[in-house]
């Protein structure tokens, strides 16, 4: 399998992000229309962080990124911004899961989490466990994914996975 290197600019946020400041649940309810609810994303921490956002760009946060409720509203929002991945120090598990089933990347990497700065330029190797941040000319290494987890991301998230594999193979 062949992944692109995501390359985008920088977005940072702190430790304990949940998923009601990354989608708030006034919202949420309202409509099932991913485009609508992007409009909102992380408008809590950043009110025009869904204006600023580009196609490709990485959050870097913390600890414990995407804490608080289960549902899939949140990882789906920073995918539909066009969010290239979300790299943490740690995840809560149900986000890290959710992101994963909807096509997200989620890194864990605790020097790119201190290190990294808003506005610098990370390029990312999915395969290789590499973020290279061109800013600081620095790398960092996160454990790789498991080829599952990759191909499930490859394939758009776990609905597709299923729709071209026709079962769910570990």
């Amino acid at each position: 399998m062949v992944f692109k290197p995501i390359k985008g600019r920088v977005w940072k946020f702190g430790d304990d992000v949940n998923t009601d400041v990354i989608i708030p649940g006034k919202y949420k309810f309202k409509t099932l229309n991913m485009k609508e609810l992007a409009e909102h994303a992380m408008e809590g921490l950043d009110p025009n962080f869904s204006k600023k956002a580009k196609p490709g760009d990485v959050i870097v946060a913390g600890k414990n990124f995407g804490c608080g409720s289960s549902r899939e509203h949140a990882p789906r929002v920073l995918k539909e911004l066009g969010i290239g991945a979300v790299v943490a120090e740690s995840f809560a598990r149900i986000f890290f899961r959710n992101a994963i089933n909807v096509g997200l990347p989620v890194l864990e990497s605790k020097e790119a989490s201190k290190e990294t700065r808003e506005g610098d330029i990370l390029e990312i190797d999915l395969e290789a466990g590499v973020i290279k941040n061109r800013e600081a000319e620095r790398s960092y290494n996160f454990r790789p994914l498991p080829s599952v987890l990759l191909d499930i991301l490859q394939s758009g998230g776990l609905v597709e996975y299923l729709k071209k594999k026709g079962t769910y193979v570990l």
